[in-house]
Parts: C-alpha cells; sequence; structure tokens
C-alpha cells in the first residue's frame, strides 16, 4: 500500500523505522558508524505530509529521489543525498533516525521522520559503513 514505516506522524517522533526482511529480529539494524543517507527536508509540516503522500504512490528509492527533487529544500538537485555521515555530523534528532532505519533498495523503501532546528525531514539510508 504505501511507504514501510514504524510509528505515527507526529514530529517528535524519534522512532521512525521500517520493519522489513532484512531487519534483525528484535527490530535493531546492523550497527555502522557511518550511513548514506537522503532526506527531503521541509519547512512545512503539510509540505513533508504531501511529499510522503507522493512518494506513497509508488513507494521506491526511484521514487524518493525524484519527489525530493521536487519537494526538497535542501540537497534537490542531487535527489536529497547528503552522501557518507558519521555518527556525531548530524543533527541529534536526525542522526537517530537515520541511524535506526534499515537500508532501502529498489522496491524496499523504508523512510523515516525527524523534527530538527531546520525543519520536518523525510529520511532514506542507502547503506552503511
Amino acid at each position: 500500500m504505501g511507504a514501510k514505516k514504524k510509528g505515527d506522524n507526529k514530529s517528535k517522533d524519534k522512532d521512525a523505522g521500517g520493519k522489513g526482511k532484512d531487519d534483525k529480529k528484535d527490530g535493531k539494524v546492523k550497527g555502522a558508524q557511518a550511513v548514506i543517507v537522503r532526506h527531503i527536508l521541509c519547512e512545512k509540516h503539510a509540505k513533508k505530509e504531501e511529499a510522503l503522500a507522493q512518494i506513497r504512490e509508488s513507494p521506491t528509492l526511484d521514487k524518493f529521489i525524484a519527489v525530493a527533487r521536487v519537494y526538497s529544500e535542501d540537497k534537490a538537485k542531487q535527489g536529497g543525498l547528503l552522501g557518507l555521515q558519521r555518527k556525531g555530523a548530524l543533527a541529534p534528532e536526525f542522526e537517530e533516525v537515520a541511524f535506526s532505519l534499515p537500508d532501502s533498495k529498489g522496491s524496499d523503501l523504508y523512510i523515516g521522520e525527524a523534527k530538527t532546528s531546520f525543519g520536518y525531514h523525510l529520511i532514506v539510508v542507502e547503506g552503511r559503513k
């Protein structure tokens, strides 16, 4: 139906993530010191919800990238790519979500949400190191 995600859409929900076939039995993901992450940043909650609705129409990594190019107010030309980010380099609220998400590949899309001083984020992790 839609993108796989856990939790409700409240902006203070810090444990956003998804459960998929690659998850460990307790819902934790493999530990890492860095993640390859993409995000969609929106100043307004309503715009973030609109972007999420667009992604849910076809929840794939390619769709996330396309929506990021239209909706994100940061890194839009790169499809929201922030690249390899180490622990401690991101806003704490963003980092907590990013490091708890499973990797998204193709049609296995796991979206996390975070609210930071920059705005509302939809977060996808592509890999970890």
